[in-house]
């Protein structure tokens, strides 16, 4: 018997995982990180998430790495669904899952008789986790999803960028991956809620509205006080002057001065406690009304050492700020290498260094056993799983449904 320090939350879980790209994909390697057992259906040839333009050498392999970073932990069967003889296998597999997956456009899995009402019917106590650019109902149900498109309508571009450059995209994918996290968290709730009721249901999850709920302080902002937010560059929500970005010797410090306990540890650290008796900075309103003098004061000390020793000394002083890391440098940061943040796995290009879940837990907690598989790669054992013979696995491969 597995000990109970061992036992992950979503072992034994079956999860059959037709999702695609990103915002599905982190979804489902959310859960697959917990124990889940996930099975990748993708198209014969494998998805084109397989094949980004990072790198030729990751593309030709099938195993880009964006691609390898969220579907590690689970198993590829290729089907051609347009296949009836793939509807059968797919059915049979639902019979026996816990969760079904998928993003594709509202719609399309019904036309291919593959969608919650088919396979509930198989399966009442399936749960059905479909995630889609705007949802399965309304105008623009029909309309494709993507990060872009979705950070642009959601009112993320809207307040962030410089009013003077005009909007910008966040550096990542965030409404996918939002999107996916939504999606985990809701799959994660219909798995408990069924074990009071018995029974599975239909999740409808929309980037859109994933987006805007994580913008809830931001749409509160205008239905309560009708406060139209604006692009404030790197200014935090606070509005605060000494919560923004500002230069150093060498580069760039984000300081996150809010309270005065914080201004004063500001001001002293960096050699001008004289300024704290200026009338022009009594509180923040005079500090707002003289923004530029004070960011003057405060830019021309921080020209003297460079923002990793001024990080340093100025967190030490009390004063939250930090340097402007990069992906390189904050994987191997003392921090995250003592909490053990990045996990290692073995593969066939040799060992790998990937991002697991973003929490621990006291036991049972997200790990990362095994690559992203490649194209098919389990294919025959899941058939053979579900009672297929060698020789009906073999005619299938000879008729491309697999």
């Amino acid at each position: 018997m597995t000990a109970p320090d061992e036992r992950r939350p979503f072992q034994g879980v079956r999860v059959l995982d037709f999702t695609q790209v990103l915002a599905g994909p982190y979804g489902s390697y959310q859960l697959a990180l917990l124990g889940a057992d996930v099975t990748k259906i993708e198209r014969r040839g494998g998805e084109d998430m397989r094949r980004t333009p990072l790198s030729r050498e990751w593309a030709a392999r099938n195993m880009a790495p964006s691609f390898i970073a969220v579907n590690g932990n689970k198993k590829s069967l290729t089907l051609d669904l347009q296949q009836p003889a793939a509807r059968g296998i797919v059915l049979k597999l639902a019979a026996q899952a816990d969760v079904v997956m998928e993003n594709f456009r509202a719609g399309v899995m019904d036309r291919l008789g593959l969608g919650y009402q088919a396979l509930s019917a198989v399966n009442p106590r399936l749960i059905y986790c479909a995630i889609s650019g705007f949802g399965q109902t309304g105008p623009y149900s029909n309309e494709a999803g993507y990060d872009g498109k979705i950070q642009a309508m959601s009112g993320i571009m809207a307040i962030t960028g410089h009013a003077e450059m005009g909007p910008t995209r966040a550096g990542f994918a965030v409404c996918d991956v939002l999107s996916g996290a939504t999606a985990a968290f809701a799959v994660s709730s219909a798995l408990y809620q069924r074990t009071h009721t018995g029974i599975g249901q239909f999740i409808d999850v929309s980037m859109l509205e994933a987006s805007l709920a994580f913008l809830t302080t931001q749409v509160a902002d205008y239905t309560v006080a009708g406060h139209h937010q604006q692009q404030a560059g790197n200014q935090a929500i606070s509005r605060k002057v000494t919560a923004n970005l500002f230069r150093a010797k060498d580069s760039f410090l984000l300081l996150a001065v809010n309270d005065d306990k914080q201004f004063r540890a500001l001001m002293t650290g960096i050699g001008r406690a004289d300024a704290l008796s200026d009338p022009r900075f009594a509180d923040w309103f005079t500090r707002k009304e003289h923004e530029t003098a004070l960011r003057s004061i405060i830019e021309d000390a921080l020209a003297a050492e460079d923002s990793k020793t001024w990080e340093r000394r100025l967190n030490d002083a009390g004063a939250p700020c930090a340097s402007i890391w990069r992906i390189e440098e904050i994987i191997d940061h003392p921090q995250v290498a003592a909490r053990g943040v990045m996990q290692a796995v073995d593969s066939p290009y040799g060992p790998m260094r990937l991002m697991g879940s973003g929490f621990q837990m006291a036991h049972g907690g997200g790990r990362l056993d095994t690559l992203a598989p490649l194209p098919g790669a389990d294919t025959d054992a899941v058939l053979r799983g579900i009672g297929y013979d060698e020789a009906t696995i073999n005619r299938l491969r000879a008729d491309e449904v697999i």
